[in-house]
């Protein structure tokens, strides 16, 4: 079992930049790909980026790449993601994941926090 936290999120104005964090506990000895979703009040939630157990494999959504990035620790069982240039449309619940499988955009891991409000507004 594994539970994911996440924290970091809050207002910022456009242009602004944030970092998310997730912090694992449970099963920490297991290699867990991580991941970030996020979600709007009356759409799908989608998928922002994910990484693999190690570190050394990311990937993102293509709208995001170049503004968005994730990262990891597990040492301190920590995922990070780091949002640049922040829009008024990235604006929604984001979401820690985290699976045995890599994760990806159309299979999200089975562990999910319970998200952190990022709100892009002036």
């Amino acid at each position: 079992q594994v539970q994911l936290v996440e924290s970091g999120g809050g207002h910022v104005q456009p242009g602004g930049s944030l970092r998310l964090a997730c912090q694992l506990s449970g099963s920490t000895f297991t290699s867990y790909s991580m991941g970030w979703f996020r979600q709007t009040p009356g759409k799908e939630r989608e998928f922002v980026a994910a990484i693999s157990w190690g570190g050394g494999n990311d990937y993102y959504a293509g709208s995001l790449k170049g503004r968005f990035t994730i990262s990891r620790d597990n040492h301190k069982n920590m995922a990070y993601l780091q949002m640049n240039n922040l829009k008024v449309e990235d604006t929604a619940v984001y979401y820690c994941n985290a699976g045995r499988q890599m994760v990806a955009a159309g299979r999200p891991g089975d562990s999910w926090g319970q998200g952190t409000q990022v709100t892009v507004s002036s």
